[in-house]
Parts: C-alpha cells; structure tokens; sequence
C-alpha cells in the first residue's frame, strides 16, 4: 500500500471519528504528496526515499512552528501543531535512540577515515545516505561533530 492511500485510509478514519487536528495533518500530508507528484510530472509517482524526506520536512516545519509558538507564550496555537506532527510521525519508520545514531556514525567515521572537522561534510553525507528517515538531520550533526571534535 502506497504512502498516498494510507493518508487516504486514515483520512477516512479521522472523518468518521471527527478528529479535526488528525485530519488537518493528514490533508497537509496529502496536499504535499500530490504537490511533489505535479512537480515530477514524467514519473511515476514518489519512491519510498522521496516521501520520507517529505514526511520528514512536514514533521520539522510543525516542530519549528510550535517551537517558535511556545516563545511567544502561544501555547494555543503550539498544542496542535505537535499534535499533527506526532500524526504524520506515525508514517515514518522507527527513530533511532541518540546512542544507536551514535554507533552508526563511529562506523562511518572508521570506513571514511575521518580524523577532524574538516571531513564533516564527508561524514555527514553518508550518515545522512544511511540514516535517512530513521533519525533527525539535526541529531546526526550534533553526534557527527561531537565524534569528530574530540
């Protein structure tokens, strides 16, 4: 079953249960997914990779907005912007816990040789290639510089 028909599936199921917050985060999801199609007109839809990086970027815009909601003492409007990001999270695989990201990063770092800062880039772009979708951008790079820094 594609990502688009278990948002439709789930779509079906907030209605039902008139859970306005799921459903709005499940037709943002929906929104996005067709978005991306009409932008790669000639294929054939989104790969599993794709749409992870796309769940991913829906997750952090609704963490990003609650974040900066909460410092402007809006816990209102930060409430539900968590909550639609906790729906869409449930389409992503499994996070990894900070002390598996970090063991998978050790490894990167003894197959590319890295021995400092400067090879951050290479680093971070095979974490990056290997931990897509099981773990944060932002976790990686905190983790990769704090192996590379000492």
């Amino acid at each position: 079953m594609s990502l688009q028909d278990k948002v439709m599936t789930e779509m079906k199921a907030a209605m039902r249960a008139k859970d306005s917050t799921r459903l709005e985060a499940l037709r943002a999801v929906k929104s996005a997914i067709l978005l991306a199609q009409t932008d790669a007109a000639g294929k054939d839809g989104l790969n599993e990779e794709e749409e992870l990086k796309l769940l991913q970027k829906l997750v952090k815009q609704r963490k990003e907005s609650a974040a900066i909601y909460k410092e402007q003492g809006r816990e209102d409007l930060a409430g539900p912007e968590l909550e639609q990001a906790a729906v869409i999270e449930q389409f992503l695989p499994k996070q990894m816990s900070e002390e598996e990201i970090e063991k998978e990063v050790e490894d990167i770092i003894s197959k590319t040789g890295a021995t400092g800062m400067q090879n951050m880039g290479k680093v971070m772009g095979m974490a990056s290639k290997e931990l897509a979708g099981k773990a944060d951008g932002k976790t990686i790079s905190v983790v990769v510089k704090r192996k590379l820094g000492s």
